[in-house]
């Protein structure tokens, strides 16, 4: 028999452009599940369960919740929190788990990364420590791309349409005046190349960009400089695409070359500035006109340029997820099962939470050019169906109408 009782759902980590339609897949089919009674949604990830911060979603306007769907960034805010061990420290478990019974949580939806599939992990296992009854199933969502056991993530499609977009429009710009020029573009990607890969499907507008480094491959500047020349010699015009993370043999990050970054609350570097580190040395050894340019957070919340495809499989995993726990699923993430390419359809499956927690999928290196500075024909044949399609967005005044929450909070139980 299904639990009764009520559940929660909560985002983590960064945002993208179609978390949201997870999130609204999440609560309506809650609200279709009868075993399910109150729906909450935490504020800002974990912390919300920590600090007993929950809204009532289900005093939503579903008129309002409906634009979820077209809505970029997390409606219910996020975190970065990392929970330690419990078998070291249970402070802040016990907090969690006094929410969850003080009001009567069965079911328990976290969408994120690979560090929030982590947290679901520890969730799940504490639960069956203290034999507490709950379902808890984390959702995917990240624009890197890299959890494994799935065959791409929610988020990745949209942010792929847009850096192809993009660098199709930035490359039509760089090519009307007789000058040389040479464009570098920055995009995220720490340790997975999946968005720089992305850009390549522009290559089949106007046959840019020329040059595309993953981090996938250590980067030589060396090499660099001598694929740039050899371009420069015969067009003049470059443009280069290279992910954030590159680094060279040692490991060391080619952006660290100008500065230090901060590390974040999971101990990973936080980046930004290979593409400002290159402008200047191609300045000196190349060509004085070069530009640098970062899309850091656009390309996570361009929600003007989904991917129907994106947006509708987010909104799949939120549904499966609910359907799952109501059958009785825990400690799994809902795992995207690509059935076909031709026509491209897609179907979910359950994979245990701690064989994708803190694990990282990256780009095969078989899909690299020999080189190290191009992607081949299979890559694309991977990420062109996850682009495709566009959705309407509901436009007033002549800007996107996104979702305005009312945000209830729920009256605090735990003294």
């Amino acid at each position: 028999m299904p639990k009764e009782g009520n559940c929660v759902v909560a985002q983590s980590g960064g945002p993208t452009a179609v978390i949201n339609a997870s999130l609204l897949g999440v609560i309506e089919e809650s609200m279709k599940q009868h075993p399910i009674r109150a729906i909450y949604g935490a504020k800002n990830g974990i912390i919300g369960l920590i600090d007993e911060e929950l809204y009532d979603l289900r005093m939503e306007d579903p008129e309002e919740l409906k634009l979820l769907k077209t809505t970029p960034s997390s409606a219910l805010g996020s975190c970065r929190y990392q929970l330690k061990p419990f078998e070291h420290d249970e402070k802040d478990y016990v907090k969690i788990f006094n929410v969850f019974e003080a009001h009567n949580i069965r079911y328990f939806f976290y969408i994120g990364g690979n560090d929030s599939m982590d947290t679901a992990d520890k969730l799940t296992r504490y639960a069956k420590k203290i034999g507490y009854d709950i379902s808890i199933i984390g959702i995917p969502k990240t624009i890197d791309n890299d959890l494994v056991m799935t065959d791409h993530c929610p988020g990745f499609g949209s942010a792929a349409k847009y850096i192809a977009t993009s660098v199709m429009e930035i490359a039509r710009d760089a090519v009307v005046y007789p000058t040389n020029i040479v464009t570098i573009i920055e995009v995220m990607g720490r340790n997975a190349g999946w968005l720089a890969a992305a850009s390549a499907l522009a290559s089949k507008d106007i046959g840019a960009p020329d040059l595309i480094y993953l981090p996938e491959v250590p980067f030589s500047v060396d090499r660099f400089l001598e694929d740039v020349r050899n371009i420069h010699k015969k067009t003049g015009k470059i443009t280069i695409v290279v992910s954030e993370g590159i680094k060279d043999k040692e490991g060391k990050y080619i952006a660290d070359m100008s500065h230090k970054f901060g590390i974040d609350a999971f101990g990973h570097v936080q980046l930004g500035g290979a593409a400002f580190v290159l402008e200047n040395i191609i300045r000196e050894e190349v060509e004085k006109r070069v530009k640098s340019i970062q899309f850091n957070v656009l390309q996570r919340s361009a929600a003007h340029i989904l991917s129907k495809v994106d947006v509708e499989e987010a909104y799949m995993v939120g549904r499966m997820a609910v359907k799952y726990a109501v059958e009785g699923a825990s400690g799994y993430m809902i795992a995207i099962k690509r059935d076909s390419d031709s026509p491209y359809s897609s179907s979910t499956e359950l994979v245990e939470l701690y064989k994708v927690a803190n694990a990282e999928k990256l780009v095969p290196l078989a899909w690299i050019s020999h080189d190290g500075n191009y992607v081949k024909e299979e890559a694309l044949n991977y990420i062109q169906p996850l682009i495709e399609g566009e959705v309407e967005v509901k436009f007033e005044k002549g800007l996107p109408r996104y979702a305005k929450l009312r945000k209830i909070m729920v009256p605090k139980k735990v003294v």
